[in-house]
């Protein structure tokens, strides 16, 4: 039985190779791809929650690589490692890497020089990391849940709420359907395409 996945604006389409890495052979429809994938972030945030961490260990590629496995191992093979194919968002797959150690070079910077306030630190990387597009799939909730991670556990403040009113660790789908939250979403990460990033910083304390 074949995945039957109906993307909605602003998801990224999975090819034939990615969607036969699927580890759950029952899933058949988006919606229960969506509550396996649920269960697998929520474990993944439980793990998160019961950690401290350091600038130096989340600033690379290992832990990016690495939360994304522990959000996704569950239900993709191909969890923590960098896609294989380019897509209709994101740079060119063979300049991921280049453009990742940009980033947390860039990151390193900012946080040992107090460039931005923590918020708009974060989520500086978290726009800059869901443009590079390093996975196949989940790069929305992976960049999110990093940016939970630079605010709380290395600037101790409170995780970003996402337009939900509440922590990505409590509603982790809510950006993943299509609702008013999503469109609001969607629109400031355009407006941070151009630059200006009041809207989504407004967004993610709503």
């Amino acid at each position: 039985m074949g995945l039957k996945h109906e993307y909605i604006d602003g998801q990224t389409p999975l090819d034939e190779a990615e969607k036969a890495g699927l580890r759950i052979r029952s899933i058949a429809t988006h919606g229960e791809l969506n509550e396996f994938e649920q269960q697998n972030i929520e474990q993944a945030i439980q793990w998160v929650m019961g950690r401290s961490f350091k600038p130096d260990s989340v600033f690379t590629e290992a832990f990016i690589r690495q939360l994304h496995k522990r959000m996704y191992g569950d239900v993709w093979a191909w969890a923590g490692e960098f896609r294989k194919s380019d897509k209709n968002i994101g740079i060119d797959k063979w300049q991921i890497p280049t453009a990742l150690k940009y980033l947390l070079d860039d990151t390193r910077f900012w946080h040992a020089n107090n460039i931005y306030a923590p918020d708009e630190m974060a989520l500086r990387f978290k726009h800059r990391l869901v443009s590079i597009h390093c996975f196949a799939n989940g790069n929305g909730r992976h960049s999110r849940l990093m940016a939970d991670i630079i605010i709380e556990k290395i600037y101790k403040l409170p995780a970003f709420s996402w337009g939900t009113g509440m922590s990505l660790s409590k509603d982790v789908l809510s950006l993943s359907i299509e609702n008013d939250a999503r469109a609001a979403y969607l629109k400031a990460v355009k407006a941070a395409d151009l630059g200006d990033y009041g809207l989504l910083l407004k967004f993610a304390r709503y």
